[in-house]
């Protein structure tokens, strides 16, 4: 997963629940929350947890949710491209 990862640096900004996302679709919206300038981040399943949960959890900038559930939408809906 690339960018952010940790908590946003910036005291002023607060983030919320975006969702959960397999790994490729959760890569794939990280990707375009950054060319959008959205901030950030993920949480992994903890070494327990993840006997019932593999996805990752994603939380964006709350002043930008709608956008960010469009471009998550957008993602959603589009076949998953071929692996090589």
């Amino acid at each position: 997963m690339s960018g952010h990862g940790g908590y946003p640096r910036d005291p002023d900004v607060i983030t919320v629940y975006l969702g959960q996302f397999t790994w490729e679709h959760a890569n794939q919206i990280a990707g375009e929350l950054e060319r959008a300038g959205i901030v950030w981040w993920y949480k992994e399943p903890g070494a327990i947890s993840r006997i019932w949960e593999r996805d990752i959890r994603l939380f964006v900038d709350r002043t930008c949710l709608e956008e960010a559930r469009a471009i998550s939408a957008r993602i959603l809906a589009t076949p998953p491209r071929p692996t090589p």
